[in-house]
């Protein structure tokens, strides 16, 4: 027993190092170099949103499986192994001699698994638990192959299922090097031999098949993951995003107001909605045809999100009219940015076939909670202060107070 228990320090050394590495930043504040970053749909409008499109579509680990998702497989595999192989090793007595050695190895793996997925807050290791929880599950496997036979255990189907699950919720290269550890681990624990008849020709066969066949899982699993990704991301594109201006559509902005309404109703900080109606759509549209429309709305698209900040949430509200949502800005920020997107169309010149033309922005703007409670209360007002100024000549920026005193109702579109 000299041997596994040198085996098993050396084990314990490299996991304890491992995890110093990945917990050593998150205990100083600054992120942690192993964090597993969520890929998020390349498309204009989510560009530096990760946050917001992990809160209004649902938080998905690289772009993959949802993290309760991937909680709840991780317990049921590993208690299932846990406890069925102890069950196995005790009946059937294949392994007299390592029996104890055995049930204590996996008595630890379960109360890894217990301090990990239920003592720690799920956010104290964050991303760094799929970095974690690999090292210590391809140790523990490693130190069963050696107890159960060495390469003639029947246990190394577990290195597929670790990298199988591995490749959902990590990158290629992550998945790449957990692969390797696996292979290496699965190495020393076939060649470690306790039964001194040493390895023969035939061992060293089944052990570089077993090698080919964990290298080909390991490569079909990155590419099922990768194209489960981009599965997704379309999914998400279609769903989330208007594929004329690149903004966000009616239903991702209503979610996120509601959030944002949520949000600062726990915080106590305020935040600001911009409506902004572009004027004389219609008659570019009858003049120039709807191409050259287009071509303004999906120009009037860019301007917007080239001037919104990456925490924004600006979305096409319908044909002509567009909304951004300002987290913790008050009425004066609200202002001074709806103003640098009305300046941005006025001074544009749109190409229309042989000529050009030009547009403005008729803004109307808002803040949570003095001019509405609720987000139907917020689009009301936003839509009164937005007509106010179109009322007031169009190409201006007007605040809900201006709206409360103007008169009449919703000006018609001139053409």
């Amino acid at each position: 027993m000299g041997p596994v228990l040198l085996l098993l320090l050396i084990a314990v050394i490299g996991n304890l190092a491992l995890m110093t590495a990945v917990l050593a930043p998150t205990l100083l504040g600054r992120p942690s170099p192993f964090a597993v970053a969520r890929e998020v749909p390349e498309v204009p409008a989510m560009q530096g949103m990760s946050g917001l499109v992990g809160d209004g579509v649902g938080t998905f680990i690289n772009g993959g499986v949802p993290p309760a998702a991937y909680d709840r497989v991780v317990r049921i595999a590993t208690w299932v192994f846990i406890l069925s192989t102890a069950a196995l090793v005790v009946i059937t007595g294949l392994w007299p001699d390592t029996q104890i050695a055995i049930l204590a190895l996996l008595a630890l793996a379960g109360t890894f698994m217990l301090v990990v997925h239920e003592l720690l807050p799920d956010r104290f290791l964050g991303a760094t638990k799929f970095i974690v929880e690999g090292s210590a599950a391809i140790t523990f496997v490693s130190l069963l192959i050696m107890l159960t036979g060495g390469n003639a255990s029947p246990f190394f189907f577990a290195y597929p299922v670790i990298v199988a699950g591995a490749a959902l919720v990590v990158s290629p290269l992550t998945t790449l090097v957990i692969a390797t550890a696996a292979s290496l681990g699965y190495v020393l624990g076939s060649v470690a031999d306790f039964s001194g008849r040493g390895l023969t020709t035939t061992d060293v066969a089944g052990i570089g098949f077993n090698l080919i066949a964990l290298v080909l899982l390991s490569y079909v699993a990155m590419v099922i993951a990768r194209e489960q990704r981009r599965s997704r991301e379309a999914a998400i594109r279609l769903s989330t995003v208007d594929s004329l201006t690149g903004l966000f559509n009616r239903a991702f902005f209503f979610a996120a107001l509601e959030r944002e309404v949520q949000r600062s109703a726990r915080s106590g900080r305020g935040f600001c909605l911009l409506m902004m109606d572009l004027d004389g759509l219609k008659a570019i549209n009858d003049r120039y045809g709807h191409f050259q429309g287009d071509r303004v709305l999906r120009r009037v698209g860019e301007i917007i999100r080239a001037g919104v900040r990456r925490i924004d949430v600006a979305a096409r509200y319908g044909g002509d009219e567009f909304v951004v949502v300002l987290p913790e800005t008050d009425p004066t920020g609200g202002f001074v940015l709806g103003e640098k997107i009305r300046q941005g169309v006025a001074e544009q010149i749109f190409p229309a076939g042989q000529i050009s033309v030009r547009t403005s922005l008729s803004v109307g703007v808002v803040a949570y909670p003095h001019d509405g409670a609720t987000p139907d209360e917020l689009m009301i007002s936003a839509d009164q202060a937005m007509y106010a100024s179109k009322r007031t000549g169009k190409n201006r920026v007007a605040i809900y107070t201006e709206a409360e005193t103007a008169v009449g109702g919703r000006p018609e579109e001139s053409v």
